[in-house]
């Protein structure tokens, strides 16, 4: 007998890649990583270059940055929301 249930990804699949990309952006250290590449804040908000897609990726990385509990709570409630529903 075939099952007859589809695995796709839903909304819930995306919420929580998008939340795993929060989460990766919310770790990354300036010193280490971001200003040897060329993609610290003071680079892009100096020169008028943040309407760039790199300028606001960096804007979207400094962000989540500063949303870190918020992203926490989010984390928690993902972890809750799984380990209830299987």
């Amino acid at each position: 007998m075939q099952d007859t249930k589809r695995e796709g990804m839903g909304l819930w699949t995306l919420l929580e890649g998008l939340l795993l990309i929060a989460n990766s952006f919310a770790i990354l250290n300036e010193d280490r990583f971001l200003a040897p590449r060329g993609w610290s804040f003071s680079e892009v908000s100096g020169g008028g270059r943040a309407k760039t897609l790199k300028g606001q990726l960096i804007g979207v990385i400094y962000a989540t940055q500063y949303l870190r509990v918020p992203l926490i709570v989010l984390n928690l409630t993902t972890i809750l929301v799984k380990l209830v529903s299987g």
